[in-house]
Formats: C-alpha cells, structure tokens, sequence
C-alpha cells in the first residue's frame, strides 16, 4: 500500500489551450516548496495532480502543510493507493483509516468510478465498503449530511485511491502566469494582505521599503524584512529592496508647506518604486491603499500619488477634475502642488 497526496485545481480547470501551462507552474511551485523534504515525482491526470515521494522517509503531513500554501490548488489530501481489487480496497481503508475511524462516530463513503472496466458501479462500492466497515467499527453509524469523516474511493486507471476528509488549499491561480509587479511595503497590514492577493492572482512579487532613520528605528525595518518572509511561502522568492529615504524626506519638510508634506512625500515614493519596477522588469505598482480609511487616503490624494508615475500608473481610477489631473513637474511641486495650473510640463 502506497501513500501518495492528490491536489485538485479550481480556476485551472476552466482554463482553454494552455491549462497545461498553468499546470506546469503550478506542479513548479509545488515542486519548490516540497523540495527541503526530499525527491517528488508530480504529475496531472483526469484534472488531479498527483504528488509522490521518491525518498524514503518523508514526511507527509508536513508536505500536505506545505502544499496548503500552492496558490492553483484548492484542495489537498493524502491517499493510499491500491489495486483495483475490492478484496484488497476493504481492508486497505479499514487499515489506513484506522485512527480516523476510531476517534469518529459518524462517517459516509462516497465512491468515483473513472475507470468504467471495473466490475462495481459506484452506489455498490459506497454500500459494500460502507458494510464493511461498520463490520470492522461497531460504534460507528452512517450519517450521510455532515458527518465526521467522509471516505472516497476512486477507481481510475492507475489504480484505486482511498482518501478521507479533503483540506482546504490557497486558491487562486498559481505565481507566476500573471507578469511580475513591485510591491510597496510598509510596515503595517495593508501592503502584504495586497501583495498575497496580487500574488494569489499570479503575480510574481518583487517589493520595495522606504526606511527613515533615525526617525524609523530597526525594529521596523525588522518588522517588514518578517512581513516579506511570511509572505514567501505563498508567493516564492521575493527580491527586497530597502530604500534610504531620510535625506529626500528632510529636504521636502524644509522645501514644503506642511499641508502638502505627506501627499508630496508619496509622490516621490511613487516614482523611486516606479524607476526600481522598471528596472526588475516589473509592469506594475501595488500599494495596500484603502480608500478613506485615513486621512490621506481620499479619492483625489490616491489619484495625484498616481500621476507621480510618468511611465504608467500603479492603478486605474476614475476620471479626476482638471485640476487634480494635470502633472507637476519637480521645481513646482513644493509651491501649490495640485491647485494651481502650470505651464512647465
């Protein structure tokens, strides 16, 4: 009896010609998070993509945790693989669901027959198995709505897979078949919820921080180098960039009025992240901007931070009023920041 872990797909089955692309990088991703574990073999079939270990020894539970975090996949379980004898599949389920069955009291069997050689049709492998083991577990009774655990048989080509409750993957579809973008990360919550959303979207994710010393200490840049690091097992490799921003931030303080401090300060962020996204080859900005969640972050602020950007903008909003709309240029960016009409573009 082999152990083996079935992964189901959403969105990728939707997919037209190139789903085998989306497959590819998904069994990718999944390959790179398994591989501190040891040698997998993966591959897909019927709309199933199927993980086996290759080294002696691994640790299943911990692959399934980490499959968990696979954007593309959106369910995760373990099976046992046998021969499509149901002499043989009876007492494999009594065996590999030993504990699982000990410990409920309600369960269910559910059985899919791909392979339509097998003798048995579906309802009679649920009613034979789901006998046998009542035969087995005295104390347990059928419960067809919700019960405890639920198992499935499928009778496919390759074998018969014997699986119990199915855990819940990532979703989405998988990084990197959607571009790469340049994240903006603070130290808050806003910027790597939006980077694990963009990444669950198939973003490949690069990320830049604006530190302040001495006015931000080393905890907070130690607080984003974690934030990045919670973010890597669901979105990969994440290339981080730590921008010295006192210098620039000091110069607009004194150059400034204090009513355009924070809208100016932005801007300048915009277009250093837009020169470090152009440079990583990236096609777009995401920031964890909230629209009113403060102060700063009204419709026309957002839409004057984005006009900072000269190559394209970081996100697309309705149409501003003239003023708000049109470009300042560095030298008349301190006077009268987006009131006033300039000539200078």
């Amino acid at each position: 009896m082999n152990e083996i872990i079935l992964l189901k797909s959403g969105e990728i089955a939707l997919k037209g010609l190139n789903r085998s692309t989306f497959e590819d990088i998904m069994a990718k991703n999944a390959r790179r998070r398994l591989q501190p574990l040891g040698e997998f073999k993966i591959w897909h079939a019927q709309s199933t993509t199927y993980v086996q270990p290759l080294t002696e020894g691994v640790d299943m539970d911990e692959a399934v945790r980490r499959l968990q975090t696979v954007f593309g996949i959106v369910a995760v379980t373990k099976s046992c693989v046998v021969e499509k004898d149901f002499s043989v599949i009876c007492p494999a389920a009594a065996e590999y669901f030993a504990p699982q069955l000990s410990a409920a009291r309600t369960f269910k069997v559910e059985a899919k027959r791909s392979d339509k050689s097998f003798p048995m049709k579906s309802p009679e492998i649920s009613r034979e198995l789901g006998g046998y083991l009542l035969s087995r577990f005295h104390h347990l009774k059928v419960k067809v709505e919700q019960p405890e655990i639920t198992i499935t048989v499928e009778i496919r080509e390759q074998g018969a897979y014997i699986h119990a409750n199915q855990l819940p993957g990532a979703g989405g579809i998988p990084v990197g078949t959607g571009g790469r973008a340049l994240l903006l990360l603070s130290g808050g919550i806003d910027s790597p919820v939006a980077g694990y959303m963009m990444a669950k979207r198939g973003l490949e994710i690069a990320a830049v921080h604006f530190a302040s010393p001495p006015y931000t200490s080393d905890r907070a840049r130690q607080k984003v180098l974690d934030l990045a690091q919670e973010l890597t097992p669901y979105t990969g490799r994440i290339r981080l960039f730590v921008v010295p921003f006192t210098r620039l931030q000091e110069l607009l303080r004194e150059r400034c009025p204090e009513d355009y401090f924070t809208i100016l300060m932005r801007r300048y962020m915009m277009r250093v992240a837009e020169q470090i996204a152009l440079r990583e080859d990236c096609g777009a900005l995401i920031t964890g901007e909230s629209l009113g969640q403060v102060a700063s972050q009204t419709m026309q602020a957002i839409g004057c931070t984005d006009l900072a950007c000269r190559r394209w903008p970081a996100r697309r909003w309705p149409r501003w009023p003239a003023p708000i709309r049109r470009r300042i240029c560095r030298c008349c960016a301190p006077a009268s920041a987006w009131t006033r009409r300039r000539s200078c573009e």
